[in-house]
């Protein structure tokens, strides 16, 4: 069965964005991309939520989302919405049903691991469901203070198993770890 990831980049802090969207402060050396660009081959299927979507649509220029799109290499977006009309826009796909029961049709299909980007309400969501297999961080090495939070209030705790952790050259350090059943 596919896996479910939940992962980007963060700060020490746990934020994935200053309050106002903008991650000016993400390191995205020749390092930091090579790491992407391998973590994309694992994936078929990208989701996140409808604010990653518009703050990566605000924050990234043409060019710089162009290349993600060449990175992603064909692979399949999906945008959680309860406020936008269901349907494509550009080369994603809107939809406003139930994260839960959608990823878990999307994990008994045929195909690579599935990535959820971003979106720490949608990943809330997909752990309450039960989901998420993994969580995947590429830690940058500052203190924000305050931003948008990746992980939010949860009604039980989650265990994870340490599965891989990488100090990079930059600063950074990637981690996975599993989650326990």
């Amino acid at each position: 069965m596919r896996k479910v990831i939940f992962g980007g980049a963060s700060s020490l802090d746990n934020y994935f964005a200053r309050e106002d969207g903008s991650v000016d402060w993400l390191i995205m050396d020749a390092e930091a991309m090579e790491l992407m660009r391998g973590m994309l081959d694992r994936f078929d299927v990208m989701i996140m939520g409808r604010k990653t979507w518009s703050a990566s649509m605000a924050n990234f220029s043409e060019e710089e989302l162009r290349k993600a799109e060449e990175m992603s290499n064909g692979m399949r977006s999906v945008v959680f919405s309860r406020t936008l009309e269901p349907g494509r826009s550009g080369g994603y796909e809107i939809v406003n049903t139930d994260p839960g029961e959608f990823v878990r049709d999307l994990k008994e299909q045929d195909g690579k691991d599935i990535c959820v980007m971003g979106g720490g309400e949608l990943a809330r969501e997909l752990f309450e469901a039960g989901m998420i297999d993994e969580v995947g961080f590429n830690i940058h090495p500052l203190l924000l203070g305050s931003g948008i939070p990746i992980f939010h209030r949860m009604s039980r705790q989650i265990d994870l198993e340490l599965l891989e952790c990488r100090p990079m050259k930059n600063g950074c350090v990637y981690v996975l770890y599993g989650v326990k059943n």
